[in-house]
């Protein structure tokens, strides 16, 4: 399943690194900003930028941050005009020649100007004035000759067919990506199927890492049709003059949102692969000797507590190293954000040590297995079952139904009614003048065939104990009864029991008193003997 994985990635980056045409390499989506030594001012920082033709770029310019926009805009608008003028005309070369004007070069196409080259533009391309004339004079001859050819009738039909057997292609590999998909779809629902003799909380724990891998599987082949049918517009784009532009467009315009996305999309399949090895890493604790003597119920209940915790820190972890490469993506520099975010932390752990207590003793609390997920506990004159645990808090719902939250910290002395196993403890009131030793063994005869009955065998984990005669009580004898159970079955088996025993006492003809009270009455004689 790993390599299969790898294999869809992979394509993945072939598509779109052998998709994307040539020409788009020359296009520098950000400018490179240079900055000299002595300047100090930021208004009067020399900076570059480039002038495109048909979406390529012709060459940078370079001005103080003042003026970059302006300059480059009135060039742009000059190359514009120019190629404009020279597509319209029936000449098959343009005339382009460089003046010098007051000391500096001047360019000139077709008798119309175009741009001065400054010194600044020569420091660029690390020439002296004239041969950056020289070069950028070329440089347009050859990209106006080329862009008048690429507007003929016979390239833009060439371009077409080019076009539609990108588009065929595109249409092919899309249809055997979602082949493929299916192909594994319909193997992985077969591969789901658990063996006869598997533990429960190994088939759940299987369960769940399939879904995590499905989940990333799918997000995969989503983004391998999403590179395939983006790759194959983007290169229909570049094909024809007309719309070569729009691909520089599209790469100004998305590459924030892309590089958003992918980000996002990374620590998404990321976090899924991360809950797939965690339930991998539990499944293969099941499977040891170290936890083999629980019962399969309490080993569910750790399991789910641990995998939870440990599924809650690992989406943490990533988000954080999401957000951190979001910034870097976004061009920031998170050096001195991690050096403030460092010390804001060291703040906030000094204001915030209950916090601290809380995760710590939250850490013991599932490290040394004191309750889990679905235990039924009372702690702090509260009791109920436990419905959430993490590092911090422990949520209970009561009997009334009320939802109780306790800080770990404050879990001080903690009873477990569900750990491993439990009891019922019965009390069996019967009358003063029932016979004990025939009370006594019917109470045994009840609870032994309890026993032995397949529906109840299972939950009840000894033979019950009559410990005999416990008290003397208001409503007569007091005899208890204690039955070892299954964790958390402690009361339906109690329920059965007192169910069974009234039946057994009812026809031996064995009365559970009610409470009672001897009233006496003292008769007090008058002296005269009169009553």
């Amino acid at each position: 399943m790993r390599y299969k994985f790898l294999a869809v990635a992979s394509s993945i980056v072939v598509v779109i690194g052998c998709t994307i045409p040539k020409a788009t390499g020359q296009i520098n989506l950000l400018p490179n900003l240079q900055t000299p030594a002595s300047s100090n001012n930021d208004e009067n920082r020399i900076v570059n930028g480039s002038v495109y033709l048909d979406g390529r770029r012709l060459f940078r310019l370079a001005a103080t941050r003042a003026t970059i926009t302006e300059r480059l805009d009135n060039v742009q608008q000059n190359i514009n005009e120019a190629s404009r003028s020279f597509f319209e005309s029936s000449a098959t070369e343009p005339k382009v020649e460089s003046r010098i004007l007051n000391g500096l070069p001047v360019i000139y196409v077709n008798d119309r100007y175009l741009m001065t080259i400054t010194s600044n533009d020569a420091a660029l391309l690390q020439v002296d004035v004239m041969t950056a004339a020289n070069q950028i004079t070329q440089v347009l001859e050859n990209n106006f000759i080329r862009a008048k050819q690429e507007r003929s009738r016979d390239f833009l039909v060439q371009q077409g067919f080019i076009a539609v057997g990108i588009g065929a292609s595109v249409i092919i590999v899309s249809w055997g990506i979602h082949s493929w998909q299916r192909r594994l779809n319909k193997k992985a629902s077969y591969s789901t199927i658990p063996p006869l003799n598997e533990a429960p909380i190994s088939t759940q724990l299987k369960q769940k890492q399939h879904q995590n891998l499905q989940e990333v599987r799918r997000r995969l082949f989503q983004l391998a049709q999403t590179g395939v049918w983006g790759s194959g517009a983007f290169v229909i784009l570049g094909l024809f003059p007309y719309t070569r532009m729009l691909q520089v467009i599209v790469l100004r315009v998305a590459q924030i949102p892309l590089a958003l996305g992918v980000v996002a999309l990374g620590a998404y399949v990321v976090t899924r692969l991360s809950y797939a090895l965690i339930d991998r890493f539990t499944s293969a604790i099941v499977s040891t000797s170290l936890l083999n003597p629980e019962t399969p119920e309490r080993l569910q209940l750790r399991i789910s507590t641990i995998s939870g915790v440990a599924k809650s820190i690992i989406t943490l972890v990533w988000i954080s190293v999401g957000i951190l490469l979001t910034l870097i993506s976004l061009g920031i520099d998170i050096v001195p954000l991690l050096a403030g975010v460092s010390l804001v932390g060291v703040a906030v752990s000094l204001a915030s040590q209950n916090l601290i207590k809380d995760a710590i003793n939250g850490f013991l609390i599932i490290l040394e297995d004191q309750y889990a997920l679905g235990d039924v506990i009372a702690l702090n004159n509260v009791s109920g079952f436990v419905e959430t645990l993490n590092l911090r808090i422990t949520q209970i719902r009561d009997a009334e139904g009320r939802l109780i939250t306790i800080p770990n910290s404050e879990v001080k002395i903690v009873a477990n009614l569900s750990s491993r196993w439990s009891r019922a403890d019965l009390s069996v009131p019967v009358a003063y003048n029932t016979d004990v030793s025939q009370a006594l063994k019917l109470i045994e005869t009840v609870a032994v065939d309890m026993d032995l009955d397949p529906a109840w065998q299972a939950q009840i984990l000894e033979t019950p104990r009559v410990l005999g005669v416990e008290n003397f009580g208001e409503r007569g004898l007091i005899i208890r009864v204690w039955i070892k159970t299954q964790p958390l079955k402690q009361w339906d088996v109690a329920r059965e029991f007192r169910r069974r025993l009234k039946i057994a006492f009812d026809e031996a003809g064995i009365s559970i008193p009610i409470p009672q009270q001897a009233v006496w009455i003292n008769d007090t004689h008058t002296s005269n003997g009169n009553h």
